[in-house]
Formats: structure tokens, sequence, C-alpha cells
């Protein structure tokens, strides 16, 4: 393909995307394919031959887009939001033009030093202290794939840290904290570095979110056997419940016993941008104690995936567990010390461009625009949960999170309480009624034993009318779940059916 030809076929992948964007509301919310579709309806080899890009084009419209679930259709109220904006996508054409390995400041100076004043930026943004700042020359930010990528390079970090000062202990004894509501990153992160995860237990009485009499009887505990506790993930926005652990009480207990204290606010951290949400947040607490924290911008954050932002307290321990630098990738800058090399901030060697996404998507919205999405977001979830609340069926699990609600069907002055059992079948039930659906979707969870529905809300196209219709949908399908239920028709439980 010559310039010409790609200016004449980028003019219509603009226009295809416009008219994908244009029409998103009317196609199915979830992909309507079975699995293995895709191998009956292409070559089992490469051709031999260069085809034609238009019929390469034409083949994403007729093959690739019916296999597309539309996380940005404004009736996807599953998991959480993973927003794509018009500036994010056009940031992803600029980068993909320049692309390089980035593998440090030489590979071209402006992806390095672009992405340290964008998390600058977003650092003051969020509220975060100015210990986490590159500018502040003690910590700073970079851009990882994933949280879950963010926490992997926080716990080698604090893994390289905990070693170096203690170098009597055997990593076998090493323990990594979460609770049984932390994100499956904390047990993935043990089995990578072939520690142990321990899930400490959180109750409904604090709302799901880890306290600190758990915490340090936890301690006590595991040193009594030997072990060693050195990093302890605390979560702003569990993605079960949208709990979040209690900072103030965790905070100095974690940082009196020589815990690195990493938060996952991967979803909910976005709200920071919100004055109003820190204290809900605990902002004060989290620039206390916090040694990283984390947000994915690509989540609620109105930029592409992927772009999750970990900032860390002290940019020495994280350069520490992981430089390596061989004589081919040395440079003069970097050993006079003049300048970052991110290769040494995470993992793998090379990096995209990533940066430019934030960059463009955070001057075009300005924080006002950012503020107006998040906050449009929580009044539509409360909306939501609302209409559950007044129903005389439906309930509430957990208070509202932010922009997440999860509700079940308990229908209420029954003669006979149902148990817990018969509960989740009614609601098992339900859920795969709404999940047959392709016009809306939504997630399940398990909180505790009990068997919930998640709706959350985020992105940029959804409207008061697509909550409306959300629970029109929701609300008749539980109405016919109830009905079915007293009619004495079979409905699942945990050990089969009655």
């Amino acid at each position: 393909m010559d310039i010409e030809q790609f200016r004449k076929e980028g003019y219509k992948a603009i226009d295809a995307i416009c008219e994908y964007y244009a029409g998103l509301e009317q196609r199915p919310v979830v992909a309507q394919v079975e699995p293995g579709y895709l191998s009956k309806l292409v070559p089992n080899e490469v051709p031999e031959k260069g085809e034609p890009f238009p019929s390469i084009a034409a083949d994403f419209q007729r093959l690739i887009l019916p296999g597309i679930t539309s996380w940005q259709h404004p009736s996807f109220f599953a998991y959480f939001p993973s927003n794509a904006t018009f500036e994010g996508m056009l940031a992803d054409l600029y980068a993909s033009s320049v692309t390089n390995p980035g593998f440090n400041w030489a590979c071209s100076p402006a992806c390095t030093e672009l992405e340290s004043v964008v998390m600058d930026w977003a650092a003051k943004m969020l509220g975060l202290d100015e210990a986490f700042l590159v500018q502040s020359g003690v910590g700073g930010g970079v851009i990882q794939t994933s949280a879950s990528d963010s926490a992997l390079v926080a716990i080698v970090a604090a893994r390289s840290a905990f070693l170096h000062a203690h170098p009597n202990v055997s990593p076998s004894d090493l323990l990594i904290y979460g609770t049984s509501q932390t994100h499956s990153l904390g047990a993935k992160a043990a089995l990578i570095l072939g520690l142990n995860f321990k899930a400490l237990e959180v109750y409904p009485t604090y709302q799901y979110g880890l306290r600190g009499s758990t915490l340090q009887k936890a301690i006590l505990e595991d040193r009594q056997k030997g072990k060693h506790p050195f990093v302890l993930i605390a979560t702003l926005g569990t993605t079960s419940t949208g709990a979040i652990d209690c900072m103030p009480e965790i905070g100095p207990i974690a940082k009196e016993a020589g815990l690195w204290m990493h938060v996952d606010a991967a979803w909910a951290g976005i709200t920071l941008s919100c004055p109003e949400y820190r204290e809900k947040a605990y902002l004060k607490d989290i620039n206390l104690h916090a040694d990283s924290f984390c947000t994915n911008f690509h989540k609620w954050g109105l930029t592409n995936f992927d772009l999750s932002a970990l900032w860390v307290r002290s940019r020495t321990k994280l350069t520490d567990a992981l430089d390596v630098t061989p004589a081919f990738l040395r440079t003069k800058q970097s050993d006079a010390g003049m300048v970052i090399d991110y290769r040494n901030w995470q993992l793998s060697l090379g990096r995209k461009f990533r940066s430019i996404k934030l960059w463009f998507v955070l001057r075009s919205y300005g924080v006002e625009g950012l503020r107006a999405h998040i906050r449009k977001s929580v009044a539509l979830a409360t909306h939501f949960a609302d209409f559950v609340q007044e129903s005389s069926i439906f309930e509430l699990c957990t208070p509202q999170s932010f922009a997440l609600a999860v509700f079940r069907l308990a229908p209420k002055d029954v003669e006979t309480p149902l148990t817990q059992d018969q509960l989740n079948g009614l609601n098992r039930t339900l859920f795969h009624k709404i999940a047959a659906r392709s016009d809306i979707t939504i997630t399940q969870t398990d909180v505790l034993g009990m068997f919930c529905l998640r709706l959350a809300v985020g992105a940029q196209r959804t409207e008061e009318r697509h909550i409306r219709r959300a629970w029109e949908i929701i609300s008749t399908a539980g109405v016919e779940v109830w009905a079915d239920y007293q009619a004495g028709k079979p409905v699942p439980v945990e050990n089969g059916t009655h």
C-alpha cells in the first residue's frame, strides 16, 4: 500500500467507524455468534498471494464486527466500563504512525517525556501526594497495560525491598495479603512469582471492606507461624461489590508492620477527580500510607484500552527491582542520570506510546469534562438503585458504590421466607433469562454465598432512558421468574432443583 492508497483507505476506515458508532444503539450489545464461528468462515492457511485491501476491510465488517461485544453500547452494564473516545482513537492512530519500542529515552524522547508530563497531570487531577509526581524526583508515574500488571510490578518491587532488608528470609515464607473480595490479580501475581496469597475475610457489617483488626490479627498469627507478610493489596472499589477497604485503619498497621501497601483502584480511582468523592475514597489516607496506587483510565476515564496508570512513592525501589541494563541499552543520557528509562519501571523491555492517548483525552475533555462523565454515571446508577429500593420483589445486596448497583430478586411479604439456596436459584434463573437477551448485558457475582446481579454504569452514551429500559427488562423478567416459582415450576438451587 502506497501513500495515496493509505489516504483513500484511511478515509474509508474513518467513515466506517463513524457509521458503526452512529448505529451503535441499534446493534446487539452482546455478540450473537457461537464458539468457533470464525474458523468456519476463513481459510485454514495464509493466502499465497496478497489480497486487495478493500476485500480485507470488507471482511472486517462481514466477519469480525458480528463477533464483537459492544462495550461502548449505552445498554452495556456488565463488568465495568471500557471507554473509547474518538480522541483516543485518533491518538492510537498517531502513535501507530510513529511506532517504536520505547525502551529508553533515546528511542524517541517525546514518548518518555510526554508520559512523565501526563502522569503528573493525572496525579494532580486525582489529588495524589506530591511524592507520587515525576517532578518530585522521588516517586513518579508509569503507564502499564492493566491493573494486573500494575499490581505485579508493585509486588515485585515490594518483594525486592523486603528481601533486601531481610536477607535471611526465604521467599517461600513470603505472603501477599488481599481479601476475599480482592481482584484475582493478587492470586495471579502470587502464582507468577511463586509466592503465597492469603485472602483475609471481610464482612457485610463493614460493606465488605478490610478492617484494621482483621489485618492486625493476620499479621500476628502469620508471623507466629514463621511467615512473612510483605505486601497488602488494598482495594478502592472491588470488582464484585465496589467495596472500599478501610484505609484509615489498615494504612497505619501496614506501615508499622513494614508492609508495602498497594492500592488497587482500577475502576473507582477515577472518582478522585471529583472533590466530593475524595473523603469516601479515603484520599487523605492513601496519600499518607500507600506505597503505590493504580487506576485504569481505560475503564471509566474515557481513554481507549490499554492505559493503566501506576504511581509509586519511591522510584528507586521500583528500579532497584527491575533495572537490567546491558551495554547495548546504555546511553549517555541514562548514564548521566538525566532521563527516565521506563523499561526499568515495568516487566517487559519494549513499550507502546500510550501517553499520547491520555494527553489527547485530558486536553479535549479537561478536568470538567471528565468530572461531568463520572457524575453522570453515578447519578444514573443512583436512578437504577432507586428503582430497586422501591420494588416489592427486589433488594440491593450492598449499598450503591459510585456507579455500581449490586442487587437480587428477593420477594418481600411472603408467608414463608425463602432460604438462601432458594433465593440463589431464583436469581440464577433471572440472570440466565437476562443473559439470553441481545439488547442488554449485566454480570453476576457471588457475595459470600449470596448470588447477586451487578449493573455497572459508565458508557459514555448511556442516558436516563437506557436506565429506565434496563429496569423495565430486569423487573419484568423478575416478575416472570417469581410467578413461575409460585406456580410450582422447577427453579435451580445450589444442590439441584426443587
